[in-house]
């Protein structure tokens, strides 16, 4: 390393007198090459610190006797081919304008992902789980993955699971798009695989021949996957919770769970086998939540949340081109969504939401009660008697099938203080019906108020 790193030093003094000579970049590449795959991190520096002199020297307009621009893509390639997944996601692009590509535009804003996701690559971790927004491209991301995986480990098997079928068919379709498209991508260019079949009604492919358990599998987890999937090299859940409904429902997530922990992650063979979760949260008790909880302290397994703004609201996601969202856009979003759904979905702040029986964003708000009288006017009131809790009074004027909340009492103070108050709201609101929590306290604290109320007209 020492010495690999001593001559490339000498020959880039030697660029940077004669930049024109294209000798000394052969030279550098040459080193590069050279370099054993063993000490691949600094064979990987050895090639950023080259692509890095070729871009500087092209952008300057100066002669040279070789073509800077196609060693940069040599470089990629190499990169490529040694399961570099951003300079894989570069190559194989290299065909498409610059603004139709995917990660061109995105590269900014999503390369902390795609070095996570490396680390999963590199065998730094054993299960990775990325939270991020809806729609900011973690799906292709995933894609593109899946890609590189088949082609470095053709005769390993891995596996996507997400919610339903529908979805992992659009997962599978993007694989083979571009393994199959060889104008729009250079995937053939990394791993010139001889043989390639797809069997789109059990959503497998297979690279180079057949095999009983394909080199990749995409099913929804509504479908049956007994006797058909084994994974030994990559499991990835793809957005398991479907959506709101499933969100806010334990016996749904519960089932969800057991769904994973004996369905999916029975199909990982050997200690090799690394486990992706790409998802946008909607519950703490999701997944994502509780592998979290389950393996807090772990190195092995890290768990990372991707929010769509900062802190002052600016966008995480507005990409290059046009691409992504704007802070307006977010903006917009949080301004209109119940706040609990845009903390979740959003800012991957899931809460627990269990007793939320009235979310905020549902709640109607006004100013001051209609003109007519009332159709009645009501009030429940939960007691306490000695201890912590509280003593809630709400009382209701009701016209037609709408409730105005006029007064409240929320007090943790002794039944003897709260009492008095309880009275006082229930005479100058003129309450024709009141409910009192009928418990052993409540019909006690019920009794006294009736006979307070009387005492008083």
């Amino acid at each position: 390393m020492l010495q690999s790193d001593k001559v490339f030093k000498d020959i880039e003094k030697k660029i940077e007198a004669d930049p024109g000579n294209y000798r000394y970049y052969e030279a550098l590449f040459y080193l590069c090459q050279q370099e054993p795959v063993e000490d691949s991190g600094f064979k990987w520096e050895l090639t950023a610190r080259l692509k890095e002199i070729c871009a500087r020297n092209s952008k300057m307009d100066i002669e040279c006797s070789g073509n800077l621009l196609e060693m940069i893509k040599q470089l990629l390639l190499m990169e490529a081919q040694g399961l570099r997944f951003d300079s894989y996601m570069q190559y194989i692009e290299l065909n498409r304008a610059p603004e139709k590509r995917f990660w061109l535009p995105r590269r900014d804003k999503l390369l902390p992902v795609c070095n996570l996701i490396q680390d999963l690559i590199d065998d730094k971790l054993d299960i990775l789980t990325i939270s991020l927004p809806p729609r900011v491209g973690k799906t292709t991301l995933e894609v593109f993955l899946l890609t590189m995986i088949m082609g470095a480990y053709p005769d390993d098997c891995s596996f996507v699971a997400s919610y339903s079928g529908p979805m992992a068919d659009s997962i599978y379709k993007g694989v083979v798009d571009i393994i199959t498209d060889t104008e729009t991508y250079l995937w053939r260019d990394v791993f010139p695989v001889s043989e390639f079949y797809t069997n789109v009604k059990k959503g497998t492919i297979d690279l180079n021949k057949h095999r009983r358990f394909s080199t990749l599998t995409c099913k929804g987890i509504d479908q049956s996957i007994t006797g058909m999937v084994k994974c030994n090299r990559l499991l990835c859940c793809d957005d398991l919770v479907q959506n709101l409904e499933e969100a806010v429902s334990p016996v749904r997530l519960e089932k969800l769970w057991q769904t994973y922990t004996t369905d999916l992650r029975q199909r990982k063979e050997g200690n090799r086998c690394k486990e992706l979760h790409l998802a946008t949260r909607w519950s703490v008790h999701d997944p994502i939540g509780r592998i979290a909880a389950h393996y807090t302290g772990n190195p092995r397994v890290k768990c990372y949340s991707f929010p769509a703004t900062d802190e002052n609201g600016k966008s995480n996601f507005e990409y290059k081109y046009g691409c992504g969202f704007d802070d307006k856009y977010y903006a917009d979003l949080r301004s209109t969504m119940e706040d609990v759904n845009y903390r979740a979905l959003y800012m991957n702040e899931p809460i627990e939401r269990e007793g939320l029986l009235y979310p905020e964003g549902e709640l109607r708000r006004y100013f001051e009660l209609p003109v007519e009288e009332p159709d009645a006017v009501i009030a429940v009131c939960d007691t306490k008697d000695k201890g912590s809790d509280y003593c809630v009074l709400i009382i209701a004027y009701v016209y037609g099938d709408n409730l105005f909340i006029e007064d409240v009492i929320c007090n943790n103070s002794l039944p003897e203080v709260i009492e008095p108050h309880i009275v006082r709201l229930l005479l100058q609101n003129n309450v024709q019906s009141a409910r009192i929590e009928s418990n052993n306290a409540g019909g006690r604290i019920a009794q006294n108020i009736q006979e307070n109320i009387k005492r008083q007209g």
